[in-house]
């Protein structure tokens, strides 16, 4: 049965004596390596903590540590405070209630210390010492130390144990940082580099996943000297075997052997042989055996360097998979001087990308791993900003996120408000209570007419602005009134313009106060009112198809930031340019489907611009349908994930909101669709920039085709559903009357497919052979619709009657 692990953490900083100086590290030591030590997935010790006791305490529990322990465990104890020698020569660790003049009796002995170590059965025992022994050093530094020691001598003999020291006996072990008035107080040099190097894993030398008491201290060495040169950790270790403190997650993984079939096809003389061998290749690479996926990786990595061009670009694309990255390049944080601000890093990628390890420029930045990446914990200086970085470093590369906290002033508490004494309520003659509450005048219906509630009594009579409004007679000075601004309102009657059914008439009543004798009861009757016209009235399936278009909207902005295919692959990085179109046509929808709920506009205008965006979701629609039909031909598993998912429901959700849109606008009196000849000269001209638009499409296709047939493949989708889905667009604008909603029709859809752009592009973009000339006579011809468009709205709207809704 494995031993237990056991640590026990002396943290003397605060002494009675005068003579020895306070500490501020040895706190802070503490609790930096209770956090690191017990955490399970580093060392799991159990810790036990003893802070600031007297020295019989200290005694007590090191002779407990020791005497319980059996032959498997492993036992650590680390102290922090000052380290003091007798005239003869002798090392004591100083306690709360040591004197310097009576070391035997007030201090811990380290022969005490020894003698414990001897008698203890276990055979794995770590002695961590941050004291000071003899020397001198630089003014202002606080120091543990009280004259030469060499601590080492002090705990020779015995089997399976081990002695670090933060320095050698002619040198100062120092405090990570002097104690200032209202600052935390930081772990010292030595037991900060100890906790960094257990928590991020480099003191993992050789990366194995291990971390050996003999790398431990080659860390600390290291680490402890660059930080400051003049203290020199020391060392004596006599074990059999080699002892693991800590686990780490800085292990090297060794490339898998390539399968003999496979690294055939690599080194086959048939180019495309060896594309099929990149396709392979990049499908270990996201294997969770990340023996298999670095085997992937060199060998792509291999081909990206030494093959053709055309299949070098295939595996320089699939390294591309696999490259660290990290889902901020920048943090930006603030906080009090002083004060600690946090944020999250996470890591994405195929498994072999993930597998990274964390190192921060500066001691004021803590990073602590997390199963998705890792967490900061970022300290703000002095007033101003702090700049560092956080290198995140990975097997296939590395990734460095930019940290930035600024030291903002502390927030000054605001005063307390002096209380006010509550007047005592007036008597007499000239005042006389209300008999009874305010009562609130209702509401009228009437545009801009209100009527205030009565909430305080002695209130004034609002001003009238409103022509032949009647109000009884009013003479009470306890009724508030407000401003009647709609021509010819009556009180209590409600506007006839205003979307709703009728209403039944309320009476109004004022209220008597002390100077009116008796009350007065003004009472008007409402008007009947007439029914709301076909235009004012709401239809549900416009309604409905604004909402689904919201949603579908909704659903496509969420899509673009999940991953598309495979584990990481977004939108953007599979199908560069698709993103573009997605965003247009989501603001499309999102435009139709608040027109299609106004009251203004719900019955024509929004069904129309709906209808038109759903010309330009069909796109999407068809593209997204057409991809999964042919992965899934080609493979059982598409490996298409949520962020495919959402942009077909959403583009779905938009081409069904506009069938519910051409619905709504077929129920709509007056309107017309395919009846009749065509009218104006402005469909004509929408038919010939369509053709436009189609001519240059088809032209740039046969232009890439000559000079990357397989890309051209691969495209075809892009360049003949833009500009068919365009033909059908002002086919059916020509069709629609009345002009008003033709002219929506084609904005709203000229402007969704326009987005088609983006996609057509990025595949011209890496093909800097191709001429582009193709893509923008299909961009001139669409900018051409979207001015025809505007020249169409405006004359409409200069037309007597012409605006229609």
């Amino acid at each position: 049965m494995a031993g237990r692990r056991r640590a026990l953490i002396v943290a003397n900083g605060e002494y009675d004596n005068a003579g020895l100086q306070r500490l501020g590290s040895p706190a802070a030591d503490a609790d930096a390596l209770v956090e690191v030590l017990s955490d399970r997935a580093i060392s799991d010790f159990e810790v036990r903590v003893v802070r600031n006791e007297t020295a019989h305490v200290v005694q007590a529990e090191i002779e407990d540590l020791c005497a319980e322990g059996r032959p498997d465990d492993v036992l650590l104890m680390h102290f922090s405070c000052h380290g003091l020698k007798d005239d003869s020569g002798g090392l004591y660790f100083a306690a709360r209630n040591t004197r310097p003049d009576r070391l035997r009796s007030t201090a811990v002995p380290a022969q005490f210390v020894q003698q414990c170590l001897r008698q203890s059965r276990s055979r794995s025992v770590v002695l961590l010492l941050d004291c000071c022994y003899g020397g001198a050093f630089g003014q202002g530094v606080a120091v543990r130390a009280s004259g030469d020691a060499n601590v080492l001598d002090s705990f020779r003999g015995g089997r399976g144990r081990a002695v670090i020291t933060a320095s050698n006996s002619i040198e100062y072990a120092f405090e990570g940082a002097r104690l200032a008035e209202g600052q935390p107080a930081q772990p010292s040099v030595f037991t900060a580099a100890l906790v960094e190097g257990l928590r991020t894993g480099e003191a993992d030398r050789d990366e194995d996943g291990w971390i050996a008491l003999g790398e431990l201290y080659e860390y600390l060495f290291d680490r402890v000297r660059e930080r400051n040169p003049k203290q020199t950790p020391s060392r004596d270790i006599e074990m059999q075997g080699e002892l693991y403190l800590a686990k780490s997650r800085r292990r090297r993984i060794k490339p898998s052997p390539i399968p003999a079939d496979l690294a055939g096809a690599i080194t086959a003389e048939n180019p495309f042989t060896r594309l099929g061998a990149v396709a392979e290749l990049r499908r270990r690479l996201a294997s969770d055996n990340l023996a298999v996926a670095m085997g992937a990786f060199e060998a792509l990595k291999s081909m990206a360097a030494t093959d053709i061009q055309h299949v070098a670009a295939a595996a320089s694309d699939a390294l591309g998979f696999a490259v660290v990255r990290v889902d901020v390049p920048s943090v930006r944080l603030s906080a009090v001087s002083g004060a600690r601000a946090s944020a999250s890093l996470r890591v994405s990628g195929p498994p072999v990308a993930r597998e990274v390890r964390f190192e921060a420029s500066h001691a004021w930045i803590a990073v602590t791993p997390t199963a998705s990446g890792a967490e900061l914990s970022v300290t703000a200086g002095e007033p101003g900003v702090r700049q560092g970085k956080v290198v995140v470093t990975g097997p296939t590369g590395d990734a460095v996120v930019a940290v930035e906290i600024e030291a903002v002033p502390a927030p000054v508490p605001a005063p307390e408000p002096e209380p006010v004494a509550e007047a005592a309520p007036e008597t007499g003659p000239e005042f006389e209570p209300p008999e009874r509450p305010n009562v609130a005048l209702g509401a009228l219906d009437a545009p801009n007419a209100t009527l205030g509630a009565l909430d305080a009594p002695n209130a004034t009579l609002g001003a009238l602005d409103a022509p032949n409004a009647t109000l009884g007679a009013l003479d009470a000075p306890n009724a508030t009134l407000g401003a009647l601004d709609a021509p010819n309102a009556t009180l209590g009657a409600s506007d006839p313009a205003v979307d709703g059914g009728d209403r039944a008439s309320e009476p109004v009543v004022a209220v008597d106060s002390g100077s009116v004798p008796e009350p007065v009861v003004a009472e008007v009757e409402a008007e009947a009112r007439p029914p709301a016209s076909p235009a004012e009235q709401a239809d549900p399936v416009a309604g409905t198809a604004g909402i689904i278009a919201i949603a579908g909207a909704m659903f496509a902005v969420i899509g673009l930031g999940l991953n598309y295919r495979y584990d990481e692959y977004t939108l953007g990085q599979y199908r560069p340019g698709m993103p573009f179109y997605a965003i247009v046509v989501a603001g499309c929808a999102l435009l139709g489907g608040v027109l299609a709920m106004a009251p203004r506009t719900r019955r024509r205008i929004g069904p129309a611009v709906l209808l038109g965006t759903g010309f330009a979701a069909l796109f999407g629609l068809l593209r997204f349908v057409g991809e999964g039909i042919t992965l899934g031909a080609s493979s059982s598993d598409t490996e298409l994930n949520a962020g495919y998912v959402f942009e077909l429901i959403a583009h779905a959700a938009v081409v069904v909101a506009a069938l519910l849109a051409l619905a709504a606008l077929r129920r709509s009196p007056g309107l017309a669709f395919g009846a009749g000849r065509v009218r104006g000269w402005q469909p004509w001209v929408a038919v010939a920039l369509a053709g436009v638009v189609t001519e240059g499409w088809i032209t740039q296709l046969n232009d890439l085709d000559q000079v990357d047939s397989s890309e051209a493949g691969r495209a075809t989708a892009y360049f003949t559903l833009g500009p068919l889905l365009v033909l059908l667009l002002v086919v059916a604008v020509a069709a629609l009357r009345p002009p008003a909603v033709a002219c929506a029709v084609l904005g709203a859809g000229t402007a969704g497919l326009a987005g088609v752009l983006g996609p057509t592009y990025s595949t011209l973009r890496d093909n800097t052979s191709v001429i582009l000339a193709g893509e923008i006579t299909a961009g001139v011809g669409l900018a051409g619709l979207l001015v025809l468009t505007v020249v169409w709205g405006v004359r409409l709207r200069n037309q007597p009657n012409g605006r229609q809704s």
